[in-house]
């Protein structure tokens, strides 16, 4: 795995010791008021998770709380 992959101007960062790449932007909030990616940020991640799957590596796209979204290796 590469370090950093860019896509669409957001930089991810590859953590080897959980095996994934994230990124954090802004936190924004649904109509409940739960914490969700930023729109931009979530879309890159889901073209970085297909460029990889395309490489025949298998991901899956998640966030957690404070604007992080990462692309999981599995």
């Amino acid at each position: 795995m590469k370090a950093e992959e860019t896509i669409d101007g957001y930089t991810f960062e590859y953590n080897e010791e959980h095996k994934f790449y994230e990124c954090r932007g802004e936190v924004c909030y649904d109509d409940e008021h739960d914490e969700m990616p930023e729109e931009g940020l979530w879309n890159a991640a889901c073209k970085l998770a297909r460029q990889l799957n395309n490489q025949g590596v298998l991901t899956e796209v998640e966030h957690s709380e404070k604007g992080w979204v990462e692309v999981c290796i599995n």
